[in-house]
């Protein structure tokens, strides 16, 4: 997930495919005021199933049964600013793994959001534009009073590596603001578009704001519209301890995805936690000397 220039990458082929998908995305943007642009960074797939890959972005996977609820967790999320730069997951003790939504609110789907993940007890954290957060203030007010975590994705959503350092900061600092007038929530950690950031401008907005750098450990890919079923069987198969699950709420077949992927995942014995939750064990767990995260994870 590291930009080719200055940080490690999953594999060559990855990199030469998420290089090539940004220098696309860089010439050819054209981001709209409502809704967004959404983010498009190319990950590691997660295979799945043969009878799945053929699904319509219709088809919304079933759901069996009451939906199980996410255990009430009184969990920190007070996690040290020496925890780390950047992450794509995060080592923990036990089956805990963090939900994320890029490029929100969104008027209509972003509602429908809450209330699955209300039915089911489930905290998120949501990567929000500060253009978005601007249209929309009440949604961004809901999201937070259902105790959702707020994360900086961005003003104008622009591939970062590509900006000067002060755009970068002056990007961060406007959706800050954006977000703290429309709800007074104080974010923790940012996400990059496109996953573009490089190494260096990590180090220096760690510096600047103390936001760590959250990538992926799962993408499934939404962004291509592939149906409701394969991004769910794709989140569900790439899950596992720590993982942090990258999906969009601006894209109505993922909300269709969510209730299917949540309650496998429960029913699998994972527990739902913010990013900063799963931040705060990690440093807890590197205190007990737990196998701390790879460098430039």
């Amino acid at each position: 997930m590291e930009p080719p220039s200055e940080a490690n990458s999953l594999s060559s082929p990855s990199q030469l495919t998420r290089r090539g998908f940004i220098a696309l995305a860089a010439s050819a943007a054209s981001c709209t005021a409502a809704p967004p642009l959404s983010s498009q960074p190319v990950a590691r797939r997660v295979p799945e199933p043969a009878s799945l890959r053929s699904d319509s972005p219709s088809a919304a996977p079933e759901s069996f049964g009451p939906a199980p609820r996410n255990p009430d967790l009184p969990l920190n999320s007070n996690f040290s600013r020496s925890a780390g730069v950047t992450f794509t997951r995060v080592p923990v003790n036990g089956k805990y793994i963090a939900l994320t939504f890029d490029d929100g609110p969104h008027p209509s789907n972003t509602p429908r959001l809450l209330n699955i993940l209300r039915e089911r007890n489930v905290k998120a954290t949501f990567y929000v534009i500060g253009r978005s957060v601007n249209l929309y203030p009440q949604i961004l007010r809901q999201t937070v009073e259902d105790g959702h975590e707020i994360g900086n994705h961005t003003q104008t959503h622009p591939l970062l590596s590509k900006l000067s350092d002060s755009a970068v900061l002056n990007e961060l600092r406007r959706c800050r603001e954006s977000v703290a007038q429309a709800s007074g929530a104080t974010m923790r950690t940012m996400r990059p578009p496109y996953g573009g950031l490089l190494l260096r401008q990590r180090e220096m907005v760690h510096a600047e704001f103390g936001y760590p750098t959250i990538l992926w450990s799962v993408d499934p890919l939404d962004w291509k519209r592939p149906g409701a079923r394969v991004v769910s069987s794709r989140l569900i198969n790439g899950a596992s301890d720590g993982g942090i699950l990258l999906a969009h709420d601006i894209h109505a077949p993922t909300i269709d995805a969510v209730p299917a992927t949540i309650d496998t995942l429960l029913r699998q014995g994972f527990k739902f936690v913010t990013v900063s939750q799963l931040l705060a064990m990690k440093t807890e767990a590197s205190a007990a000397h737990v196998t701390p995260a790879p460098a430039n994870s």
